[in-house]
């Protein structure tokens, strides 16, 4: 073993002497080191020996192993050291070049949306709670009457954490849950925060951002949630005409519940003009909150009832803003920021 060794090392100097570049001196570490080595070779052998064989020759290998690793650490740092002297040797630096302008920074249209909404909102009286992105099961889709064999449920839409029942939250009714577990009514909450689901064109992708609204009270009703909808989303986009359509619909946490469209059209240049024409988009989704869901969080649903809304951002900032591909939101692309930024 001892022949074996002086044998391994003999070589590895011979290899090393003509070494000046780093990927050669890989090629080397791994010769030496690597899975496939001598070395590697000779520590597999070590169970056909006897005790006493085996410590002698386990300590002959592993000093072999030692040296050869510090003295491959050793030249790394003496070419780093030099390939380091040689470039400040031939890089210069011109003082006397002009100073480079700083262009001036703009704020990301999904931000300036985001402050938007968050400020209609406050001022419509909504107060803001957040929610823990990874989710467990309950919180994300039982709480909300999501039954077991729904789809939303499938690895296909939903992204699980090792097999778990974590997963990345699917939506921020999350945040509405949690409120309603750990509060009483009457209360007005609104919550907006990243969302995630296994999906992306140009009109999706796997991250995007929702708010979601809603309110309970003794006296909630459609008529409530109509109103604020109407003043949100007229005021948003800046627009009195903005007309609304409510189309019947179904959602496994509201009852009943409902798609608003809004009224738009198509200039010349192809723009879409948001709350002109007689054409109809559909924008989001409510409802009143399902009497199963006000039970999970242990209120009473014959005395409260509520509404709750859900939104996407992206999709708010696009009308509003004209822009076609969501994807282009999380590119980081300069040329969006410089074109779209604020």
């Amino acid at each position: 073993m001892k022949d074996l060794t002086s044998k391994i090392l003999e070589n590895f100097y011979q290899d090393i002497d003509k070494i000046s570049l780093l990927p050669e001196l890989e090629q080397v570490r791994i010769k030496y080191l690597g899975k496939k080595s001598d070395i590697n070779k000779l520590f597999s052998q070590l169970k056909n020996l006897d005790n006493n064989e085996k410590k002698q020759a386990g300590e002959l290998i592993n000093n072999l192993r030692s040296t050869i690793s510090k003295k491959i650490d050793q030249i790394k740092s003496d070419i780093e050291i030099a390939e380091l002297n040689k470039k400040l040797e031939n890089e210069k630096l011109d003082l006397t070049a002009p100073i480079r302008k700083d262009a001036p920074s703009k704020i990301h249209p999904l931000s300036q949306t985001i402050n938007e909404v968050k400020i209609i909102l406050n001022e419509m009286g909504f107060e803001f709670e957040d929610g823990p992105e990874i989710e467990d099961d309950f919180h994300n889709f039982s709480a909300l009457n999501i039954p077991k064999d729904h789809p939303a449920r499938q690895l296909q839409d939903t992204f699980y954490l090792n097999n778990s029942e974590l997963m990345l939250r699917t939506h921020t009714s999350n945040t509405q849950i949690r409120k309603m577990l750990n509060a009483k009514p009457p209360m007005q909450i609104a919550s907006l925060g990243r969302v995630f689901r296994c999906d992306y064109d140009k009109t999706h992708t796997p991250m995007f951002h929702q708010i979601e609204g809603f309110a309970i009270d003794k006296n909630i009703n459609m008529g409530h949630l109509k109103w604020v909808l109407t003043k949100f989303l007229q005021r948003f986009f800046n627009s009195n005409n903005l007309e609304l359509r409510f189309r019947p619909s179904f959602f496994p946490f509201t009852e009943p519940s409902a798609e608003v469209d809004i009224n738009y059209l198509i200039d010349n240049e192809k723009r879409i003009i948001i709350g002109k024409g007689d054409k109809f988009m559909e924008i989001l989704g409510c409802g009143m909150i399902h009497p199963n869901v006000l039970k999970n969080c242990q209120i009473n649903p014959s005395q409260f009832q509520g509404f709750a809304f859900g939104i996407g951002i992206e999709r708010l900032a696009m009308l509003k803003y004209g822009i076609n591909d969501l994807r282009l939101f999380f590119e980081n692309d300069v040329r969006f920021l410089n074109h779209y930024g604020f």
